[in-house]
Protein backbone atom coordinates (compact mmCIF):
# COMPACT_ATOMS: atom_id res chain seq x y z
CA UNK A 1 0.00 0.00 0.00
CA UNK A 2 1.32 3.46 -0.88
CA UNK A 3 1.07 5.77 2.08
CA UNK A 4 0.31 9.13 0.57
CA UNK A 5 -0.91 8.51 -2.96
CA UNK A 6 -3.01 11.66 -2.93
CA UNK A 7 -0.52 13.93 -1.14
CA UNK A 8 2.20 14.89 -3.62
CA UNK A 9 4.57 17.75 -4.38
CA UNK A 10 4.05 19.92 -7.42
CA UNK A 11 6.84 22.41 -8.05
CA UNK A 12 8.01 21.88 -4.44
CA UNK A 13 4.61 22.69 -2.98
CA UNK A 14 2.52 20.01 -1.25
CA UNK A 15 -0.87 19.24 -2.77
CA UNK A 16 -3.80 17.14 -1.66
CA UNK A 17 -5.14 15.67 -4.89
CA UNK A 18 -5.11 18.75 -7.17
CA UNK A 19 -5.55 21.33 -4.43
CA UNK A 20 -2.70 23.38 -3.01
CA UNK A 21 -2.38 22.91 0.73
CA UNK A 22 -0.88 26.37 1.03
CA UNK A 23 -3.99 27.82 -0.60
CA UNK A 24 -6.27 25.81 1.70
CA UNK A 25 -4.36 27.04 4.76
CA UNK A 26 -4.68 30.63 3.57
CA UNK A 27 -8.46 30.14 3.70
CA UNK A 28 -8.78 28.32 7.02
CA UNK A 29 -5.56 28.82 9.04
CA UNK A 30 -3.85 26.22 11.23
CA UNK A 31 -4.03 23.79 12.87
CA UNK A 32 -6.09 22.22 10.09
CA UNK A 33 -7.12 18.69 9.12
CA UNK A 34 -7.15 18.08 5.35
CA UNK A 35 -8.73 14.89 3.93
CA UNK A 36 -8.47 13.35 0.48
CA UNK A 37 -11.87 12.17 -0.76
CA UNK A 38 -10.27 9.94 -3.40
CA UNK A 39 -8.07 8.22 -0.83
CA UNK A 40 -11.15 7.05 1.08
CA UNK A 41 -12.77 5.79 -2.12
CA UNK A 42 -9.62 3.91 -3.11
CA UNK A 43 -9.28 2.18 0.26
CA UNK A 44 -12.92 1.16 0.30
CA UNK A 45 -12.60 -0.30 -3.19
CA UNK A 46 -9.46 -2.25 -2.20
CA UNK A 47 -11.26 -3.93 0.67
CA UNK A 48 -14.49 -4.46 -1.27
CA UNK A 49 -12.62 -6.18 -4.10
CA UNK A 50 -10.59 -8.32 -1.69
CA UNK A 51 -13.72 -9.74 -0.05
CA UNK A 52 -15.84 -9.76 -3.20
CA UNK A 53 -15.80 -13.59 -3.56
CA UNK A 54 -17.80 -13.84 -0.32
CA UNK A 55 -21.09 -12.31 0.75
CA UNK A 56 -19.94 -9.42 2.92
CA UNK A 57 -20.87 -6.18 4.63
CA UNK A 58 -18.29 -3.48 5.42
CA UNK A 59 -19.35 -1.74 8.63
CA UNK A 60 -17.09 1.30 9.05
CA UNK A 61 -15.77 1.70 12.62
CA UNK A 62 -17.23 5.13 13.33
CA UNK A 63 -14.81 5.73 16.23
CA UNK A 64 -11.93 6.13 13.77
CA UNK A 65 -13.37 9.38 12.41
CA UNK A 66 -16.86 10.63 13.21
CA UNK A 67 -17.12 13.60 10.86
CA UNK A 68 -20.50 13.59 9.09
CA UNK A 69 -18.93 14.20 5.69
CA UNK A 70 -16.59 11.24 6.14
CA UNK A 71 -19.49 9.06 7.27
CA UNK A 72 -21.66 10.17 4.36
CA UNK A 73 -18.84 9.44 1.90
CA UNK A 74 -18.65 5.85 3.13
CA UNK A 75 -22.38 5.28 3.45
CA UNK A 76 -22.84 6.51 -0.12
CA UNK A 77 -20.47 3.73 -1.16
CA UNK A 78 -22.67 1.15 0.56
CA UNK A 79 -20.89 0.85 3.90
CA UNK A 80 -22.64 0.14 7.15
CA UNK A 81 -21.46 1.25 10.59
CA UNK A 82 -19.81 -0.31 13.63
CA UNK A 83 -20.77 1.88 16.60
CA UNK A 84 -19.75 1.76 20.25
CA UNK A 85 -21.98 4.43 21.79
CA UNK A 86 -25.39 6.00 21.50
CA UNK A 87 -23.78 9.11 20.11
CA UNK A 88 -22.10 7.15 17.31
CA UNK A 89 -25.39 5.40 16.57
CA UNK A 90 -27.12 8.77 16.25
CA UNK A 91 -24.32 10.12 14.05
CA UNK A 92 -24.54 7.13 11.74
CA UNK A 93 -28.30 7.45 11.39
CA UNK A 94 -28.11 11.21 10.81
CA UNK A 95 -25.53 10.62 8.07
CA UNK A 96 -27.93 8.27 6.30
CA UNK A 97 -26.73 4.82 7.33
CA UNK A 98 -29.22 2.00 6.82
CA UNK A 99 -30.09 0.72 10.36
CA UNK A 100 -29.92 -2.82 9.00
CA UNK A 101 -26.23 -2.20 8.33
CA UNK A 102 -25.38 -1.10 11.89
CA UNK A 103 -23.70 -3.32 14.47
CA UNK A 104 -23.42 -2.10 18.07
CA UNK A 105 -20.20 -3.17 19.82
CA UNK A 106 -18.61 -2.22 23.13
CA UNK A 107 -18.39 -3.66 26.65
CA UNK A 108 -20.42 -0.99 28.44
CA UNK A 109 -23.70 -0.38 26.63
CA UNK A 110 -26.17 1.56 28.77
CA UNK A 111 -29.89 0.84 29.01
CA UNK A 112 -30.60 4.00 27.02
CA UNK A 113 -28.17 2.94 24.27
CA UNK A 114 -29.62 -0.56 24.09
CA UNK A 115 -33.13 0.87 23.89
CA UNK A 116 -32.09 3.19 21.07
CA UNK A 117 -30.53 0.33 19.12
CA UNK A 118 -33.66 -1.81 19.46
CA UNK A 119 -36.03 1.02 18.55
CA UNK A 120 -33.96 1.81 15.44
CA UNK A 121 -33.97 -1.85 14.31
CA UNK A 122 -30.20 -2.19 13.98
CA UNK A 123 -28.66 -5.31 12.47
CA UNK A 124 -27.24 -6.71 15.72
CA UNK A 125 -25.75 -6.10 19.15
CA UNK A 126 -22.34 -7.67 19.72
CA UNK A 127 -22.83 -8.96 23.29
CA UNK A 128 -19.81 -9.06 25.61
CA UNK A 129 -21.14 -10.50 28.89
CA UNK A 130 -23.97 -12.49 30.43
CA UNK A 131 -25.30 -9.45 32.28
CA UNK A 132 -25.45 -7.53 29.01
CA UNK A 133 -27.32 -10.42 27.41
CA UNK A 134 -29.90 -10.26 30.21
CA UNK A 135 -30.16 -6.47 29.94
CA UNK A 136 -30.84 -6.61 26.19
CA UNK A 137 -33.48 -9.30 26.67
CA UNK A 138 -35.22 -7.35 29.46
CA UNK A 139 -35.27 -4.09 27.49
CA UNK A 140 -36.53 -5.84 24.38
CA UNK A 141 -39.31 -7.40 26.50
CA UNK A 142 -40.31 -3.96 27.80
CA UNK A 143 -40.47 -2.71 24.20
CA UNK A 144 -42.37 -5.74 22.98
CA UNK A 145 -39.63 -6.61 20.49
CA UNK A 146 -36.94 -9.15 19.74
CA UNK A 147 -33.37 -7.91 19.79
CA UNK A 148 -30.81 -9.35 17.34
CA UNK A 149 -27.62 -10.47 19.06
CA UNK A 150 -24.20 -11.95 18.36
CA UNK A 151 -21.79 -13.08 21.06
CA UNK A 152 -18.36 -11.47 20.94
CA UNK A 153 -15.74 -14.16 21.42
CA UNK A 154 -12.27 -13.46 22.78
CA UNK A 155 -10.06 -16.04 21.01
CA UNK A 156 -6.94 -15.30 23.12
CA UNK A 157 -4.82 -14.48 20.07
CA UNK A 158 -1.88 -12.06 20.28
CA UNK A 159 -2.36 -9.45 17.52
CA UNK A 160 1.23 -8.22 17.96
CA UNK A 161 0.26 -4.58 18.14
CA UNK A 162 0.44 -1.83 20.78
CA UNK A 163 -0.94 -3.17 24.11
CA UNK A 164 -3.43 -0.29 24.34
CA UNK A 165 -5.14 -1.40 21.13
CA UNK A 166 -4.90 -5.15 21.67
CA UNK A 167 -8.36 -6.57 22.35
CA UNK A 168 -8.18 -10.32 21.68
CA UNK A 169 -6.15 -11.67 24.62
CA UNK A 170 -7.79 -13.32 27.63
CA UNK A 171 -6.42 -10.55 29.88
CA UNK A 172 -8.35 -7.94 27.87
CA UNK A 173 -11.82 -6.78 28.95
CA UNK A 174 -13.47 -7.60 25.63
CA UNK A 175 -15.71 -10.53 24.79
CA UNK A 176 -16.00 -13.98 26.39
CA UNK A 177 -14.00 -17.18 26.04
CA UNK A 178 -14.97 -20.26 24.04
CA UNK A 179 -16.66 -22.07 26.94
CA UNK A 180 -18.58 -18.99 28.08
CA UNK A 181 -19.68 -18.31 24.50
CA UNK A 182 -21.26 -21.76 24.17
CA UNK A 183 -23.11 -21.23 27.45
CA UNK A 184 -24.34 -17.79 26.41
CA UNK A 185 -25.60 -19.05 23.06
CA UNK A 186 -27.45 -21.85 24.86
CA UNK A 187 -29.00 -19.34 27.25
CA UNK A 188 -29.87 -16.87 24.46
CA UNK A 189 -31.71 -19.62 22.60
CA UNK A 190 -34.11 -19.90 25.57
CA UNK A 191 -34.83 -16.17 25.92
CA UNK A 192 -38.00 -15.09 24.14
CA UNK A 193 -36.92 -11.55 23.31
CA UNK A 194 -33.56 -12.34 21.71
CA UNK A 195 -32.83 -13.44 18.17
CA UNK A 196 -29.45 -15.08 17.59
CA UNK A 197 -28.06 -13.60 14.38
CA UNK A 198 -24.32 -14.16 14.45
CA UNK A 199 -20.94 -14.33 16.12
CA UNK A 200 -18.40 -11.56 16.63
CA UNK A 201 -14.64 -11.38 17.08
CA UNK A 202 -12.20 -8.45 17.11
CA UNK A 203 -8.58 -8.99 18.19
CA UNK A 204 -7.10 -5.50 17.99
CA UNK A 205 -6.09 -2.56 15.87
CA UNK A 206 -3.17 -1.65 13.58
CA UNK A 207 -2.31 -5.30 12.95
CA UNK A 208 0.43 -5.65 10.35
CA UNK A 209 0.57 -9.45 9.98
CA UNK A 210 -1.98 -11.90 8.62
CA UNK A 211 -1.21 -14.80 10.98
CA UNK A 212 -3.16 -13.40 13.99
CA UNK A 213 -6.28 -13.11 11.82
CA UNK A 214 -5.84 -16.69 10.61
CA UNK A 215 -5.33 -17.99 14.15
CA UNK A 216 -8.41 -16.16 15.42
CA UNK A 217 -10.60 -17.47 12.61
CA UNK A 218 -9.48 -21.07 13.24
CA UNK A 219 -10.90 -20.73 16.75
CA UNK A 220 -14.06 -19.01 15.52
CA UNK A 221 -14.61 -21.77 12.96
CA UNK A 222 -14.34 -24.39 15.71
CA UNK A 223 -16.99 -22.54 17.71
CA UNK A 224 -19.28 -22.17 14.69
CA UNK A 225 -19.07 -25.92 14.06
CA UNK A 226 -19.91 -26.64 17.71
CA UNK A 227 -22.92 -24.33 17.57
CA UNK A 228 -24.21 -26.03 14.44
CA UNK A 229 -24.21 -29.32 16.34
CA UNK A 230 -26.52 -27.61 18.84
CA UNK A 231 -28.79 -26.48 15.98
CA UNK A 232 -27.76 -22.85 16.40
CA UNK A 233 -27.41 -21.30 12.96
CA UNK A 234 -25.52 -18.04 12.47
CA UNK A 235 -26.39 -15.62 9.68
CA UNK A 236 -23.55 -13.16 10.33
CA UNK A 237 -19.86 -13.81 10.97
CA UNK A 238 -18.46 -10.51 12.29
CA UNK A 239 -14.69 -10.77 11.98
CA UNK A 240 -13.94 -7.28 13.31
CA UNK A 241 -11.40 -4.87 11.88
CA UNK A 242 -7.82 -4.12 12.83
CA UNK A 243 -6.06 -4.21 9.47
CA UNK A 244 -3.03 -1.96 9.69
CA UNK A 245 -1.77 0.88 7.55
CA UNK A 246 1.78 2.16 6.95
CA UNK A 247 2.70 4.94 9.34
CA UNK A 248 6.46 4.46 9.19
CA UNK A 249 8.37 1.54 7.66
CA UNK A 250 5.78 -1.16 8.34
CA UNK A 251 5.35 -3.81 5.68
CA UNK A 252 1.61 -4.03 5.23
CA UNK A 253 0.03 -7.10 3.63
CA UNK A 254 -2.19 -6.49 0.64
CA UNK A 255 -5.94 -6.42 1.26
CA UNK A 256 -6.22 -9.65 -0.72
CA UNK A 257 -3.78 -11.36 1.66
CA UNK A 258 -5.81 -10.20 4.66
CA UNK A 259 -8.94 -11.62 3.04
CA UNK A 260 -7.31 -14.98 2.32
CA UNK A 261 -5.97 -15.31 5.88
CA UNK A 262 -9.40 -14.58 7.31
CA UNK A 263 -11.50 -16.60 4.90
CA UNK A 264 -9.38 -19.75 4.54
CA UNK A 265 -10.37 -21.11 7.98
CA UNK A 266 -13.99 -20.08 7.28
CA UNK A 267 -14.19 -22.00 4.00
CA UNK A 268 -17.67 -23.43 3.55
CA UNK A 269 -19.24 -21.34 6.31
CA UNK A 270 -22.55 -19.87 5.22
CA UNK A 271 -23.72 -16.38 6.05
CA UNK A 272 -22.60 -12.80 5.63
CA UNK A 273 -19.04 -11.83 6.54
CA UNK A 274 -19.11 -8.53 8.46
CA UNK A 275 -15.94 -6.43 8.55
CA UNK A 276 -15.35 -3.46 10.84
CA UNK A 277 -12.59 -1.45 9.12
CA UNK A 278 -11.81 2.01 10.46
CA UNK A 279 -8.18 3.04 10.25
CA UNK A 280 -7.72 1.06 7.02
CA UNK A 281 -10.29 3.25 5.25
CA UNK A 282 -9.40 6.71 6.55
CA UNK A 283 -6.00 6.60 8.26
CA UNK A 284 -3.84 7.71 5.37
CA UNK A 285 -6.50 10.00 3.91
CA UNK A 286 -5.55 13.05 5.96
CA UNK A 287 -2.79 15.33 7.13
CA UNK A 288 -2.79 17.70 10.09
CA UNK A 289 -1.26 20.97 8.92
CA UNK A 290 0.56 22.98 11.55
CA UNK A 291 2.53 26.25 11.53
CA UNK A 292 6.04 26.69 12.91
CA UNK A 293 5.94 29.24 15.72
CA UNK A 294 9.55 29.19 16.89
CA UNK A 295 12.82 27.32 16.33
CA UNK A 296 14.63 27.06 19.63
CA UNK A 297 18.09 25.61 20.38
CA UNK A 298 18.90 24.32 23.88
CA UNK A 299 22.09 24.29 25.93
CA UNK A 300 22.21 20.51 25.53
CA UNK A 301 22.47 20.85 21.76
CA UNK A 302 18.88 19.89 21.06
CA UNK A 303 16.86 21.80 18.51
CA UNK A 304 13.17 22.36 19.23
CA UNK A 305 10.76 23.16 16.44
CA UNK A 306 7.69 24.58 18.18
CA UNK A 307 4.42 24.32 16.24
CA UNK A 308 0.89 25.61 16.79
CA UNK A 309 -0.72 22.16 17.03
CA UNK A 310 -0.68 20.11 20.22
CA UNK A 311 -1.67 16.72 21.53
CA UNK A 312 -5.20 18.02 22.02
CA UNK A 313 -5.40 17.97 18.19
CA UNK A 314 -3.61 14.65 17.58
CA UNK A 315 -3.18 12.44 20.64
CA UNK A 316 -1.62 9.34 19.06
CA UNK A 317 2.08 10.32 19.42
CA UNK A 318 1.59 11.06 23.14
CA UNK A 319 -0.78 8.17 23.90
CA UNK A 320 0.85 5.37 21.87
CA UNK A 321 4.30 6.84 21.15
CA UNK A 322 3.08 6.55 17.56
CA UNK A 323 5.12 7.57 14.54
CA UNK A 324 3.68 10.00 12.00
CA UNK A 325 5.72 11.15 9.03
CA UNK A 326 6.18 14.93 9.14
CA UNK A 327 7.00 16.76 5.91
CA UNK A 328 7.28 20.42 4.86
CA UNK A 329 4.40 21.96 2.95
CA UNK A 330 6.94 23.87 0.87
CA UNK A 331 10.28 22.40 -0.17
CA UNK A 332 13.22 24.77 -0.47
CA UNK A 333 16.29 23.59 -2.36
CA UNK A 334 18.68 25.56 -0.13
CA UNK A 335 17.37 24.19 3.15
CA UNK A 336 19.61 21.71 4.96
CA UNK A 337 18.35 18.76 6.98
CA UNK A 338 18.57 18.97 10.77
CA UNK A 339 17.78 16.74 13.73
CA UNK A 340 14.99 18.31 15.75
CA UNK A 341 12.21 17.64 18.20
CA UNK A 342 8.86 18.76 16.88
CA UNK A 343 6.99 20.07 19.89
CA UNK A 344 3.53 21.43 20.54
CA UNK A 345 2.60 24.48 22.65
CA UNK A 346 0.92 22.62 25.53
CA UNK A 347 2.67 22.87 28.90
CA UNK A 348 3.50 19.18 29.20
CA UNK A 349 6.69 17.48 28.08
CA UNK A 350 4.63 14.75 26.44
CA UNK A 351 3.29 17.29 23.93
CA UNK A 352 5.65 16.17 21.19
CA UNK A 353 4.98 14.93 17.65
CA UNK A 354 8.49 13.66 16.94
CA UNK A 355 11.72 13.19 18.85
CA UNK A 356 15.07 13.77 17.15
CA UNK A 357 13.46 13.65 13.71
CA UNK A 358 15.48 14.48 10.59
CA UNK A 359 13.65 17.12 8.55
CA UNK A 360 14.59 20.21 6.54
CA UNK A 361 15.36 23.15 8.84
CA UNK A 362 12.21 25.17 9.34
CA UNK A 363 11.79 28.86 10.03
CA UNK A 364 9.02 30.86 11.62
CA UNK A 365 5.69 30.73 9.75
CA UNK A 366 6.64 27.70 7.68
CA UNK A 367 4.07 24.89 7.55
CA UNK A 368 4.50 21.21 8.31
CA UNK A 369 2.16 18.35 7.40
CA UNK A 370 1.73 15.62 10.01
CA UNK A 371 0.71 12.69 7.85
CA UNK A 372 -1.55 9.65 8.37
CA UNK A 373 -3.83 11.68 10.62
CA UNK A 374 -7.19 10.55 9.28
CA UNK A 375 -7.93 7.94 11.97
CA UNK A 376 -8.08 8.65 15.69
CA UNK A 377 -6.97 12.24 15.12
CA UNK A 378 -10.00 14.48 15.06
CA UNK A 379 -12.19 11.90 16.82
CA UNK A 380 -9.85 11.82 19.85
CA UNK A 381 -9.18 15.56 19.93
CA UNK A 382 -10.05 17.69 22.95
CA UNK A 383 -10.19 21.27 24.18
CA UNK A 384 -7.43 20.81 26.76
CA UNK A 385 -5.81 24.16 27.70
CA UNK A 386 -9.01 25.74 26.30
CA UNK A 387 -7.59 25.19 22.84
CA UNK A 388 -10.25 24.94 20.16
CA UNK A 389 -10.35 21.82 18.01
CA UNK A 390 -9.12 22.38 14.43
CA UNK A 391 -11.21 23.01 11.36
CA UNK A 392 -11.49 20.15 8.85
CA UNK A 393 -11.48 20.30 5.06
CA UNK A 394 -12.37 17.63 2.49
CA UNK A 395 -10.58 17.83 -0.87
CA UNK A 396 -12.10 16.48 -4.06
CA UNK A 397 -9.71 16.96 -6.97
CA UNK A 398 -9.12 20.73 -7.30
CA UNK A 399 -11.97 21.71 -5.00
CA UNK A 400 -11.98 21.85 -1.22
CA UNK A 401 -14.86 22.03 1.23
CA UNK A 402 -15.08 23.00 4.88
CA UNK A 403 -16.59 20.02 6.72
CA UNK A 404 -16.02 21.22 10.29
CA UNK A 405 -15.50 24.73 11.58
CA UNK A 406 -12.72 25.41 14.05
CA UNK A 407 -13.90 25.76 17.64
CA UNK A 408 -14.26 29.26 18.99
CA UNK A 409 -14.08 30.06 22.70
CA UNK A 410 -17.87 30.24 22.90
CA UNK A 411 -18.05 26.67 21.55
CA UNK A 412 -15.77 25.46 24.34
CA UNK A 413 -17.59 27.13 27.24
CA UNK A 414 -21.21 27.09 26.03
CA UNK A 415 -22.25 24.18 28.27
CA UNK A 416 -20.67 25.54 31.45
CA UNK A 417 -23.06 26.85 34.10
CA UNK A 418 -22.29 29.10 37.07
CA UNK A 419 -24.27 28.25 40.20
CA UNK A 420 -26.23 31.18 41.64
CA UNK A 421 -24.10 31.45 44.79
CA UNK A 422 -21.09 32.44 42.66
CA UNK A 423 -22.90 35.35 41.01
Amino acid sequence: MTKFTHFTYKENSLYCENSSIKEIVENYNTPLYIYSYQSILDQYQLLEEAFNPWKNLLCYAVKANTNKAILKTLFNLGAGADVVSGGELSRALMAGCDPQKIVFSGVGKTEKEIESGIKNNILQFNVESEQELDAINNIAKQLGKKAPIAIRVNPDVDPKTHPYISTGLKKNKFGVNHKQALALYAKASTLNHLSITGISCHIGSQITETQPFYDAMVKIRELIDNLEKQNITLNNIDIGGGMGIPYNQEKIPAAHDYAQAIMTPLDGVKGTIILEPGRFLVGNSAALITKVLYVKPSEEGLLFTIVDSGFNDLMRPMLYQAHHDIIPVTKEATTKDVITNIEGPICESSDRFAKERKIPLQKQNDYLAIMSAGAYGSSMSSTYNSRGRPAEVLVKDNLFFLIKKADQLEDIIKNEVLPDFLN
